[in-house]
């Protein structure tokens, strides 16, 4: 999605940037992973397949992803942001009858990260971005059984469950956005602060084309 192609938004522990070129290896390496295929149903591609995913995720209208990086690395400028990645989080806007639902993954990839809020914060700073800037009122977060932990952090974050598929062994968790509910988000994500991402990093401010 290229509405979000030089947004970076910056919290506490987690950094959101656009998911470029540069990103891709990283991820690649990442995807290489039994247990995180087996987390996000997901397929190993080749190298190049991951770099064309990267090019349709940034151009497609139906998906806005950012890359979560570590803030404390990150802002020291000291290591390159692939140094810095932590994980991903995505946002599909695949429901052509409502455009106001976005369906919402997050992935920390990163073992030593789990477990220590970063998950949480991403999710977090997502949801608000997608309620702000994509005029998104019902998040919906489909999660397999077997992940506790990413069931547990959405309920928390005031998501109920909603469905089971037995076949796919998938819970399905959803979240309307009251205006209760969206004053909490605000609240929860008012330290976040949007910047420029060419400015920041990108060499000479020039985008991806």
């Amino acid at each position: 999605m290229k509405i979000n192609q030089n947004t970076v938004l910056q919290g506490k522990r987690v950094t959101l940037v656009p998911y470029t070129s540069a990103h891709v290896p990283r991820y690649h390496e990442w995807m290489q992973s039994e247990e995180l295929q087996r987390l996000t149903a997901s397929e190993p591609l080749s190298l190049e397949q991951e770099y064309e995913m990267q090019r349709s995720w940034r151009d497609d209208t139906d998906k806005c992803t950012f890359i979560v990086l570590d803030t404390e690395r990150w802002s020291g400028q000291a290591c390159g942001d692939e140094d810095c990645m932590v994980g991903d989080v995505n946002l599909f806007l695949t429901d052509t009858e409502d455009p106001t639902l976005g369906e919402i993954e997050i992935m920390i990839a990163e073992p030593s990260y789990r477990g220590r809020g970063f998950g949480k914060e991403a999710t977090l700073m997502m949801m608000s971005y997608g309620m702000r800037n994509l005029g998104i009122t019902k998040f919906e977060a489909k999660i397999g059984q077997e992940n506790e932990a990413s069931i547990c952090m959405f309920k928390k974050l005031h998501f109920k469950e909603v469905a089971v598929n037995s076949v796919f062994q998938e819970v399905t968790l959803r979240l309307d956005v009251s205006d209760q509910e969206r004053r909490w988000l605000l609240e929860q994500t008012n330290h976040v602060e949007e910047k420029s991402y060419a400015e920041l990093k990108l060499p000479a401010g020039v985008l991806e084309t």
